[in-house]
């Protein structure tokens, strides 16, 4: 599917998500992610596993976990190279 376009296109690496997924638990992966990867300079692979224990671990204000459930980050995998 689209993952393998990007792969043929040159990408090396591609993360996608197997099922919709909300847009604010995306919006959260993907900045823990980006923050993983480029501040603390993480392969890609360990940037996702962290992210997504930060998505899964994020509280809100109120003391709610809303996003504990594998369904808002377990669906995010990484298709390529891992480093």
């Amino acid at each position: 599917g689209l993952t393998r376009a990007f792969i043929e296109a040159g990408a090396h690496s591609v993360i996608g998500s197997l099922w919709q997924v909300q847009d604010d638990a995306t919006a959260m992966l993907m900045k823990e992610f980006y923050r993983y990867l480029l501040q603390h300079e993480l392969p890609i692979s360990e940037a996702l596993e962290k992210a997504k224990v930060a998505v899964k671990n994020h509280k809100r204000k109120n003391g709610t976990y809303p996003w504990r459930a594998p369904y808002y980050w377990a669906g995010f995998v990484l298709h390529g190279n891992a480093a």
